[in-house]
């Protein structure tokens, strides 16, 4: 693999797009035979120039715009050619995000017919649910660079510098095929009338709109809060298309379950006693919280030289996550008692004798 990896440098710097192409494809061929399927893919897109062109991302890359105070970049790359995932949304959420990504590969053919492509779209909802990645999936089935705006960046201790970063992320999107991701949108489009907010916050306001406009007339906008209730009225009539990203249901958490854990799920997954329970745990928890507790408990499966995940560990994890790692063993005795695991798996699980559970379990 290092053979092929030192070759493709020497003919990126060789200017030999051929030679580059030839040991791309060998490392492709060596990640698939070692498991790294999603890798070797994002490489093959590339050589078959399915995704965007390497060129576009290094234009993207040289040219990305810097805060004047501070010298920091104000936005951060998403190359679609290089990740291939899958969403797991409520069917009404997935229908309307097709429909976005339909009028986004279509825009030109809609724009050459004399009408105005929907192009801007809205997500809201609790943090954690899945906006940027939802946005991540429209930049990869468009075949689209995803520009997110920094705004941690963006807003400037001196005021009317914010208004110029502001300018400069929008002129910089307009002038490569990609789409303008301004995530935590709130920060900078909360409500003109709000009392707490000074005359030059409004006035950035302002500005933020006139970019807007004139951006979308073109281009493709996407912006995600996890606070709807701030931002200003005007900025609503902006977005063609606006989705509320809820938690999963039973069902969507069902999907993610069997995502994450991939070859790692045990065969409880048939036991509906144990399916159920852990379902009724994961509930109200975002994709995000339940990535989280799965990807720690194939970490700990892997160290413990363990090739399945069971519901037991599931539990465990789960009750860490809960409890923020503070609690006793006491406590996770009870928890795992309380969920329907037996004593003597318990005792077991945590490597002590069956008359300590029954003593803690007792008192």
């Amino acid at each position: 693999m290092y053979t092929e990896i030192i070759k493709i440098i020497e003919g990126g710097l060789k200017k030999e797009p051929t030679k580059v192409a030839l040991y791309a494809k060998k490392l492709a061929e060596k990640l698939d035979a070692e498991g790294e399927k999603q890798l070797a893919k994002g490489i093959r897109n590339l050589l078959s120039n399915k995704a965007v062109s390497s060129l576009t991302m290094e234009q993207l890359i040289n040219t990305a715009p810097v805060d004047q105070e501070t010298r920091m970049s104000i936005v951060d790359l998403f190359n679609p050619a290089l990740t291939d995932f899958e969403v797991v949304l409520p069917e009404t959420i997935e229908r309307k995000v097709s429909d976005f990504i339909k009028v986004v590969q279509h825009r030109d053919k809609i724009k050459q017919m004399g009408l105005t492509a929907q192009n801007t779209l809205l997500l809201y909802g609790a943090p954690g649910v899945g906006k940027t990645t939802i946005a991540k999936y429209i930049s990869q089935k468009t075949e689209l660079p995803l520009v997110t705006a920094r705004l941690d960046a963006v807003i400037s201790s001196l005021l009317g510098n914010t208004s110029k970063n502001i300018r400069k992320i929008f002129e910089y999107a307009d002038s490569k095929p990609c789409i303008l991701f301004l995530d935590e949108f709130d920060a900078i489009a909360k409500a003109r009338d709000d009392k707490h907010e000074m005359g030059e916050l409004k006035r950035v306001i302002n500005s933020l709109l006139q970019n807007i406009d004139m951006f979308t007339q073109n281009n493709v906008l996407i912006a995600a809060t996890n606070h709807p209730e701030l931002l200003d009225k005007a900025i609503w009539r902006r977005f063609n298309t606006v989705i509320e990203v809820g938690q999963p249901n039973a069902e969507g958490i069902g999907k993610i379950m069997e995502m994450y854990l991939g070859n790692f799920a045990d065969d409880f997954q048939t036991d509906k006693k144990k399916y159920e329970k852990v379902i009724h745990l994961f509930a109200k928890k975002s994709p995000s919280d339940i990535r989280s507790i799965i990807n720690k408990t194939i970490t700990q499966a892997i160290v413990d030289e363990r090739n399945k995940v069971t519901a037991e560990d599931l539990l465990i994890e789960n009750f860490q996550f809960e409890t923020h790692g503070k609690f006793t063993s006491e406590d996770l005795i009870k928890y795992l008692n309380d969920n329907g695991v037996p004593k003597l798996q318990i005792a077991d699980l945590l490597n002590v004798s069956i008359r300590q559970i029954r003593n803690n379990l007792k008192d």
